[in-house]
């Protein structure tokens, strides 16, 4: 699978290539706010088939959380773009908004951190559901 995407401004653009390795919701409460309030959708792909293709991201890791994921984003419009998770340094979790075609992530396998769950987040139906983080 061959995955192209970007920022809203359109001054950083990626392309991810191989097979998806996780498809999720993430409603842990640090996507909660880089999101604005929803679950996050993400897509994990392989860390050696990324590249930015257009522009370079600002990596962003919160320093007085253990194990911090490095979020990337767009420097001059905020785009939060994909997560390097610090526990899956061969994963890259691609934000499912940002891809220029979102269809391509089809449906989640998975909603995780769903101990964080808002009371108006939503889990379509027969998705598998964990406390925590599983993948990678």
């Amino acid at each position: 699978m061959e995955i192209e995407g970007g920022c809203y401004c359109g001054q950083i653009r990626y392309k991810a290539v191989g097979e998806p390795l996780y498809k999720a919701q993430c409603h842990c409460r640090q996507c909660q706010y880089i999101t604005g309030g929803s679950a996050n959708v993400i897509m994990g792909m392989p860390a050696s088939g990324f590249e930015f293709t257009k522009g370079e991201a600002k990596g962003f890791r919160k320093a007085d959380i253990e194990g911090a994921a490095t979020r990337d984003f767009c420097p001059n419009c905020g785009t939060h773009l994909l997560t390097r998770a610090s526990q899956s340094p061969d994963l890259l979790f691609i934000k499912v908004g940002t891809m220029d075609d979102p269809s391509q992530f089809g449906m989640p396998d998975a909603a995780v951190y769903v101990s964080e769950k808002q009371a108006f987040h939503s889990i379509p139906e027969g998705v598998a559901t964990f406390e925590k983080f599983t993948g990678g």
